[in-house]
C-alpha cells in the first residue's frame, strides 16, 4: 500500500538528539534518518526552557530548516510546547520557566517559524487571539480547562490534562465531543491504553485525529539515562520516566506506532492525511508499506 509521507507534528528528538539543545548538523541528521523511516516532514517540538535557551533553539532549528537537502524530511515549523502551561498539569516540564500566556510574554520569543503553540486555555490573557491572527495553531495542553473555544487542537489527548468526567466539563471530554477540534494522540501503547484509543476512534471524526510520537532523544539510540527539561530521565526499554515516575514523552517513532496500531486493527490510512489538511501543506512523494505495515525501502520524498 502506498500513502503520502508521514508528517510528525510533535517530536522532541530522536537518534540521541534533543531539539532544545541540538546543533544544526544534529537536526539535519535527524531529518535524514526520519526520511529513511518514511517521515516526509516534522515540527521539532521545544519543551519548556529558559527564554535564552528557547530563543537559541528556535534560531538553530529555523536555520537548519533552510539547509535540508532534497529527499530528507522537511522541517515544517516549530511546535512550542512550553512556557504557557498550567502548573497543575506540568508533566515533565519545569514550572520555574512558566509565564502568563500574554502577548507581551510571547513577544519575548516570537518568531514566524513557530507554527504551533501548546498552552493552557484557562489561563489565557490575550495570547490565543493574537496567535490566531498570526495563523499559528493554538492547542490546549498541560491544562485543566474544559472551554476549548479558540483552540484549533488538543495536545496529546488524555496526557497532562483534566480527564473524562461525568460531572462538569474537562479538557479531554471537551476534546472528544467537539467535532471541530483536532486531537493529537500518542498511540504507543504506553501513554494511552488500547481501550481509550478505541473510545477515541469511535467518538472522534476520523479526519480530526492526528497521530504523534512525542518522541524523546533516547528514541532509536542506546541512551538509557539523559537530561530532558531539566530532569534526569530513565529509559527502561519500554517507557521513559523521571526518578519520581512521571512519564515523559514516548520512545517510539511514528511509523512504528502506526505499525502497532495496524497490528491491533485500529489504524486508518486517513490518519496519515490529517496533518496535511490541518496545516494546509503538501509534501510530494510517497512511502510504501508491507502487508503488516512495515515501511518498505521504496520511499520517495521530493
Amino acid at each position: 500500500m502506498k500513502t503520502k509521507p508521514i508528517i510528525e507534528q510533535h517530536i522532541h528528538g530522536c537518534f540521541g538528539v534533543d531539539f532544545n539543545k541540538a546543533t544544526e548538523s544534529e537536526i539535519l541528521h535527524v531529518s535524514l534518518m526520519l526520511s529513511k523511516a518514511g517521515v516526509g516532514g516534522f515540527f521539532p517540538t521545544i519543551v519548556t526552557d529558559s527564554l535564552e535557551n528557547t530563543q537559541r533553539a528556535i534560531s538553530v532549528i529555523k536555520s537548519a530548516a533552510s539547509k535540508v537537502e532534497k529527499g530528507c524530511a522537511k522541517i515544517l515549523g516549530i511546535h512550542l510546547e512550553g512556557i504557557f502551561l498550567n502548573k497543575e498539569k506540568k508533566g515533565i516540564h519545569n514550572p520555574i520557566y512558566f509565564l502568563e500566556p500574554a502577548v507581551k510574554n510571547y513577544k519575548l520569543i516570537e518568531d514566524d517559524f513557530i507554527k504551533i503553540v501548546t498552552l493552557a486555555p484557562e489561563m489565557n490573557v490575550d495570547l490565543m487571539d493574537y496567535l490566531s491572527s498570526k495563523n499559528v495553531k493554538v492547542q490546549a495542553g498541560h491544562c485543566i480547562g474544559g472551554n476549548l473555544e479558540g483552540c484549533n487542537g488538543v495536545t496529546h489527548l488524555f496526557n497532562a490534562m483534566s480527564g473524562i468526567t461525568h460531572r462538569g466539563s474537562s479538557t479531554a471530554l471537551s476534546a472528544l465531543i467537539n467535532d471541530d477540534i483536532y486531537t493529537e494522540l500518542i498511540a504507543d501503547g504506553v501513554h494511552v491504553s488500547d481501550e481509550a484509543l478505541k473510545l477515541t476512534f469511535k467518538v472522534k471524526p476520523k479526519n480530526k485525529i492526528i497521530l504523534i510520537s512525542d518522541c524523546l532523544p533516547c528514541t532509536m539510540s542506546n541512551i538509557k539515562e539523559f537530561e530532558f527539561a531539566g530532569e534526569k530521565i530513565f529509559y527502561d526499554g519500554v517507557k521513559a520516566t523521571s526518578k519520581e515516575g512521571t512519564l515523559a514523552g514516548s520512545t517510539t517513532l511514528l511509523p512504528d506506532i502506526i505499525k502497532r496500531l495496524a497490528s491491533v486493527n485500529l489504524f486508518e490510512p486517513q490518519y496519515i492525511d490529517n496533518p496535511y489538511n490541518y496545516h494546509n501543506i503538501d509534501i510530494e512523494g510517497y512511502i510504501e508499506w508491507s502487508d503488516n505495515f512495515e515501511v518498505l525501502e521504496d520511499i520517495n520524498i521530493k
